[in-house]
């Protein structure tokens, strides 16, 4: 029935016609095996237990009947309050922007009748308080900030919850949400339809499977775990030595043979970070997903490298200390390319001794697509030995010493980004976003000169692909760029560049005042000399005031606005005082109130 459906499109499986619209907007011709098999029985109400590989169209298979059934209800009884329906829990901030995207798409003709709301740690609580208050179909986010908002009263699932999705459960689990969404069951009403979809299944799902579903309908399509050749290009490399593998990295990497964005995968957290201090010698930044540090730093690692403010992450299979071994083949990272319909490319280096182990992998890959997945590399290695004196130096750098004291410097990093200045990213999240995690450690002692590769050590056979030395990346806004662009100093001629201006009061050559001397409040371009007054010499001119007092007792020139030209000699009590417009006043020898009131 599955593969029937699957052969004739979503336009069979009874879906609402706006929803059929949107579908077609998105160019989904035909469902994935996935969603063939969850869509009717969701739509049937049933409770599932779903499993599929990454990027397999596992959001569309729960999204499209989580948004029929919504549909359904709100026509079925047009004046149902409006409430929360639908809830859907993802491990990361990231993800629910990808789900709350791909809903929106889907409500592209029933956006009126539909809302989506997304909720993630990356916003204060006090922001997304006023879109719960519009009581929005769908929400969206991770289990601990929507327990954060039950909590403040500021979400209200019961009773009209209908739908409880549970996305990528299985990193749900890993990343430390166990407690929240138990404590979240208690707030949800005692009938609603479960959704549980997840890319492996393991024990550690067993527990969460008895407190969220009831008699679950278990979703597996008969799929590879990876996608077949057409599609995910996997490529083999025996390097004799542990010397070859570190240079045939270095040459991928810093003649930028290799293009894109890449994830390093490695045996260990030590040897993770040992390659991060490696490629630091030759100026590759690069940063490591270390398994150590809280789930919140690694998703913001994951973060940072989506929006492209690095091209490496070295990560490993290795778990921290405080989460429960999992049981996965060891060859990971695969899956994290050739995503949906997009190609990729998957490299293995492998020593002798790691032969062995290959060929299992190889046959286990063999048997679930029928074919051998892994094609040899070729790659003439003799072409790079101009570098390997280089990688040596490089080698004897990053030391057991080094890469201890580069994992503490991390955890010592971490501590105080999480303790010391967590007020502060509170009050300036912009600042928040500049940390970057790909900086040098620096425990090595950094050799400037491998950063360089000079022209005659590129091989012949690369200097018109190879680029050794790029010109650096500007630094995107947010992320610590300095104001004004990137001008440099010192340009131009300053004697053609140079500007005076006039600013305040430009008084000079006061002799012998007493009292209030000087001038005072004057604004505009203002010429004042006074010379042996008492009082007040200048006070409260406007606009273009040239004035000049000599021998004045009392107030010189008061309140004059616009232009005014005045000069008092002699004068005993206020010289010109309150003039509005062009006045030339010339004074001498008054006494009293002298010029114009």
């Amino acid at each position: 029935m599955a593969a029937d459906m699957e052969a004739k499109g979503f336009e069979h499986m009874g879906l609402d016609g706006r929803l059929l619209r949107a579908v077609a907007e998105l160019g989904w011709a035909v469902p994935t095996a996935i969603q063939a098999q969850a869509i009717p029985l969701a739509m049937e109400g049933r409770d599932l237990l779903a499993r599929a590989r990454t990027g397999s169209g596992k959001t569309g298979a729960y999204g499209l009947p989580l948004l029929h059934k919504l549909l359904g209800i709100k026509e079925a009884s047009p004046a149902v309050p409006q409430a929360v329906r639908a809830l859907v829990l993802v491990p990361s901030a990231e993800l629910a922007r990808q789900v709350g995207h791909t809903l929106r798409r889907l409500t592209a003709f029933c956006s009126r009748q539909l809302r989506v709301a997304e909720l993630s740690g990356h916003s204060e609580l006090a922001d997304q308080r006023p879109v719960l208050m519009e009581q929005p179909d769908i929400v969206v986010g991770t289990p601990g900030r929507v327990l954060a908002h039950v909590a403040g009263h500021n979400l209200s699932l019961r009773p009209w919850l209908e739908l409880l999705v549970l996305d990528e459960a299985d990193l749900l689990l890993s990343f430390g949400f166990g407690d929240d969404i138990r404590a979240l069951l208690c707030h949800l009403p005692k009938i609603y339809q479960a959704l549980l979809v997840s890319a492996t299944l393991n024990p550690e799902l067993e527990a969460l499977q008895e407190l969220v579903l009831h008699n679950p309908v278990q979703v597996l399509p008969p799929e590879p775990r990876l996608p077949g050749r057409s599609q995910l290009q996997q490529f083999q490399l025996c390097c004799d030595t542990e010397e070859d593998k570190f240079l045939l990295l270095a040459a991928l990497l810093k003649l930028r043979l290799l293009r894109g964005r890449a994830l390093l995968f490695v045996g260990s957290l030590a040897r993770a970070f040992r390659l991060k201090l490696f490629l630091e010698q030759f100026g590759i930044a690069a940063c490591t997903l270390n398994p150590q540090l809280p789930a919140r730093s690694r998703c913001h690692v994951i973060a940072q490298f989506n929006r492209g403010l690095y091209d490496f992450i070295v990560a490993t299979d290795e778990e921290g200390p405080a989460e429960p071994p999992r049981h996965r083949p060891r060859k990971v990272g695969t899956a994290r390319t050739a995503r949906g319909d997009s190609p990729g490319t998957a490299l293995t280096l492998a020593l002798p001794d790691e032969l062995e182990g290959l060929r299992r992998i190889e046959d286990a890959l063999a048997g679930e697509n029928g074919q051998s997945m892994l094609q040899p590399y070729e790659f003439r290695m003799e072409e790079i030995e101009t570098l390997r004196y280089r990688c040596r130096d490089a080698m004897r750098s990053v030391t057991k010493q080094a890469v201890r004291e580069a994992r503490l410097r991390e955890l010592r990093l971490e501590l105080l980004n999480s303790e010391k200045l967590k007020v502060y990213f509170e009050d300036n999240p912009r600042d928040l976003q500049a940390l970057r995690h790909d900086r040098p450690l620096h425990p090595a002692r950094v050799q400037p000169q491998l950063g360089h590769v000079p022209e005659y050590l590129v091989p012949p056979s690369l200097r018109g692909i190879a680029d050794p030395n790029p010109k650096k990346r500007k630094c995107p806004r947010g992320a610590g760029a300095r104001r004004g662009g990137n001008k440099p100093r010192g340009s131009g001629n300053p004697l053609q560049s140079f500007r005076f201006t006039r600013r305040g009061n430009g008084n000079t050559g006061n002799t012998g005042n007493t009292g209030n001397t000087g001038n005072t409040g004057n604004t505009g371009n203002n010429r004042n000399r006074n010379t042996g007054n008492t009082g007040n010499g200048n006070t409260g001119n406007t606009g273009n005031n040239r004035n000049r007092n000599t021998g004045n007792t009392g107030n010189g020139n008061t309140g004059n606005t616009g232009n005014n030209r005045n000069r008092n000699t002699g004068n005993t009590g206020n010289g010109n005082t309150g003039n509005t417009g062009n006045n030339r006043n010339r004074n001498t020898g008054n006494t009293g109130g002298g010029g114009n009131p």
